[in-house]
């Protein structure tokens, strides 16, 4: 008797192949081939927002980019494999890139980004905006 991964019809996609269209869209969705999307948690709190990216295996003083242009924070990382030989691997290889909209009035210019155990925690701060309404008077012409 054959085992269920032999048995899968031809042109049908194996298991690891499932658990990558689920992390990355389906077939044909990235526009730019070799780019991969980063798995992140977003959260403000106490006028500060944090963004923490998986990021597992990268030296992040050679292979990590972040940006903060017009409001929105881009962060861009880069794995190279090292290897020669065939084999199987489910690794990922080539360039990781994510994009936010950060909140209404954060300080993108005051960023600060810490690496442990392959995780990427990117701080902005955010200052409190005023609240509550601004009364305009009407000048007479």
């Amino acid at each position: 008797m054959t085992g269920m991964i032999e048995r899968r019809l031809p042109g049908w996609p194996t298991l690891p192949d499932l658990f990558g269209w689920v992390e990355s869209g389906f077939p044909g969705a990235h526009v730019v081939p070799g780019l991969h999307g980063i798995r992140i948690e977003e959260h403000l709190t106490d006028g500060t927002f944090v963004l923490r990216a998986e990021l597992p295996g990268i030296d992040p003083d050679k292979d990590v980019e972040i940006t903060v242009t017009e409001g929105v924070l881009t962060l861009t990382a880069e794995r190279t494999e090292e290897t020669k030989e065939k084999h199987h691997s489910e690794f990922r290889y080539g360039t990781f890139a994510r994009s936010v909209q950060l909140p209404s009035g954060a300080k993108g210019e005051e960023a600060t980004a810490d690496y442990k155990d392959g995780v990427l925690t990117i701080t902005v701060p955010v200052p409190e905006m005023q609240k509550g309404a601004t009364t305009i008077k009407v000048r007479h012409g």
